[in-house]
């Protein structure tokens, strides 16, 4: 199998995007170079329509500074960061705009207000992260979640953070996302709490109460992505391998796991924020131009994906 060059499977998914109408964005506080052009970038290639929320003076500023043209497009003033969140998700709320992005503020600012019962996004979903991974020596996409908002997930939340993780491959376009839930090992050890919680969530895959995906677990990392360990390890079955998503025992592991690729292995990490109300598109400083505007992209997909489901659900409800 031949190597696909760096950023390659990023330049798809955003040509995947460029013929659908650019989603509404409100922008949360953009009020320093890198997530203002972020923002303004993704804008020009049609993405997204940005609605950028903060400080007016200080985003004109930002502007100026990096020589951007933000005439076209809407600002709400907010004093502050916290504001900014608040106000941004108000939008989303009030149905004026569909994906919510991060600005030059701290994400626990920003889910804070996401996660406020009476005021936010939530739904019956716990929210979580993935992280859809460009890794040059591998032949797809990787799913990473959560290596970003959940420390020490319950099983009763991995159930949710598989299915949103499955949900948003089922948007990308894989009809049926293999998922490996990982550990240490690839055996069930009453020590080892995370093959327990592995086993029960591919058992409760098998009774549906997790759909859409195959699962396999527990795996280690190396049987769940490269089918040579898997088979010197004798094991069988579609997801040992050849894993789409995989599914981290907790935010340590998932943070180093992707930070390794990322400084290690040249890989990019576009992350996205799933069970709320919308897409939440939760990009980083140190993120390339590329890697934000796959993060754009990955959230125009699952957005468009949502409203054709609900828009199927109406139909079929009396």
């Amino acid at each position: 199998m031949s190597e696909l060059k760096p950023g390659e499977k990023y330049e798809r998914l955003i040509a995947a995007v460029k013929d659908l109408p650019p989603a509404l964005t409100a922008v949360a506080h953009p009020v320093d170079a890198a997530s203002l052009a972020g923002a303004i970038d993704a804008a020009r290639l049609g993405l997204i329509t940005p609605i950028l929320v903060g400080p007016r003076e200080r985003i004109e500023a930002a502007a100026r500074a990096a020589d951007l043209d933000i005439s076209p497009y809407e600002i709400v003033d907010a004093p502050f960061s916290h504001a900014s969140a608040e106000l941004a998700v108000a939008l989303l709320r009030e149905g004026r705009a569909e994906l919510l992005m991060k600005g030059s503020l701290h994400t626990d600012e920003l889910m804070a207000a996401v996660v406020k019962r009476d005021s936010g996004l939530r739904t019956e979903r716990r929210i979580s992260h993935c992280f859809v991974m460009d890794v040059p020596r591998h032949a797809s996409a990787l799913f990473i979640t959560d290596a970003a908002i959940n420390i020490a997930p319950t099983l009763q939340d991995k159930v949710h953070i598989v299915q949103n993780a499955i949900e948003l491959a089922h948007a990308l376009g894989i009809a049926c996302p293999k998922v490996a839930i990982l550990s240490a090992m690839e055996t069930v050890n009453p020590n080892v709490p995370s093959t327990i919680e592995a086993a029960a969530l591919c058992k409760m895959a098998d009774r549906g109460q997790i759909t859409g995906g195959l699962l396999d677990g527990p795996l280690a990392l190396d049987n769940a992505i490269s089918p040579e360990a898997a088979a010197i390890k004798k094991i069988g079955g579609p997801v040992a391998g050849n894993a789409d998503i995989l599914v981290v025992p907790n935010l340590d592991a998932g943070n180093m796991l992707a930070k390794s690729l990322s400084f290690l292995a040249e890989s990019d990490a576009a992350g996205i924020v799933l069970g709320a109300r919308v897409p939440i598109i939760l990009t980083s400083r140190a993120d390339s131009l590329l890697t934000r505007l796959a993060s754009c992209a990955v959230a125009v997909l699952l957005a468009r994906h949502n409203k054709a489901i609900q828009a199927e659900q109406a139909k079929v409800t009396p």
